[in-house]
């Protein structure tokens, strides 16, 4: 297995994640958490895996310094073009987190590292370039899709001999990540480098909800009941992502 990069996927992912409410409910909570985590002061921001270059964009309308690394360059081109139009500055480097350390000198106060690990052949093995690549007094927002909403789902939808057979990777052309994380996993491999200070969950209830209560359902309503639950304590961990908000050890 490699890492998965999105060349050939760049405008289906953008449809299928960012073309209705579920982009938009990711979004709102990874904001939320950062508005609440981040000091009122330019910030230099490196967002590893930017794709799109939604938050990024968002970012750098409050004042902070973004560099956008993205692997796939039709990516990385709509994200030029998305900063262009906002009339925002930013620098944009085409290549795979691996190559990161060698292109960049000096760590930055916050590292963003968004639906990147569940795409990767072996997602620990970025952990210790994260570390690097954040100032010891800066912070890691980590988003990653978790295989525990996976598995509720299939149960859900009585998908039982796949939960028996323990494969729930996605398909080679599918948007389904290939490495869907056990958080207790994670945390564990985390401990060493990270403190975990806040956790929320990214679509606690959207994902689950009936197709026909989903299409009546006002936008409004589902971002004011995904943020105001995406810390309970009985719903937070069956986000179909989860953000993890990290300072360095």
């Amino acid at each position: 297995m490699n890492d998965r990069h999105f060349d050939e996927l760049a405008t289906r992912f953008a449809e299928k994640i960012y073309g209705g409410a579920k982009g938009a409910i990711r979004l709102a909570v990874l904001q939320a958490d950062l508005a609440e985590a981040l000091p009122d002061r330019p910030l230099r921001i490196l967002d590893i895996g930017a794709g799109l270059g939604h938050m990024a964009l968002w970012l750098a309308q409050r004042g902070h310094h973004l560099t956008l690394a993205e692997p796939a360059a039709p990516m990385l081109d709509s994200a030029r073009a998305r900063f262009a139009e906002a009339g925002q500055s930013a620098t944009f480097i085409q290549a795979p987190w691996q190559d990161l350390l060698g292109q960049l000198t000096e760590p930055y106060d916050l590292v963003l590292c968004h639906a990147v690990l569940e795409w990767l052949a072996e997602p620990e093995s970025i952990l210790p370039v994260l570390h690097q690549l954040t100032a010891p007094s800066g912070w890691l927002s980590l988003a990653f899709y978790n295989r525990d909403a996976l598995v509720y789902r299939n149960l859900l939808k009585g998908h039982f001999r796949k939960l028996r057979s323990n494969r729930l990777e996605g398909e080679k052309q599918s948007l389904t990540p290939q490495k869907p994380l056990d958080p207790r996993e994670l945390k564990a491999q985390l401990d060493s480098m990270w403190q975990v200070e806040s956790e929320s969950g990214v679509r606690v209830f959207h994902d689950y909800m009936p197709k026909d209560f989903q299409g009546k359902a006002e936008l409004l309503d589902l971002l004011e009941m995904e943020l105001a639950y995406r810390r309970h304590p009985g719903f937070a961990g069956l986000g179909r992502y989860l953000h993890w908000v990290c300072r360095p050890r």
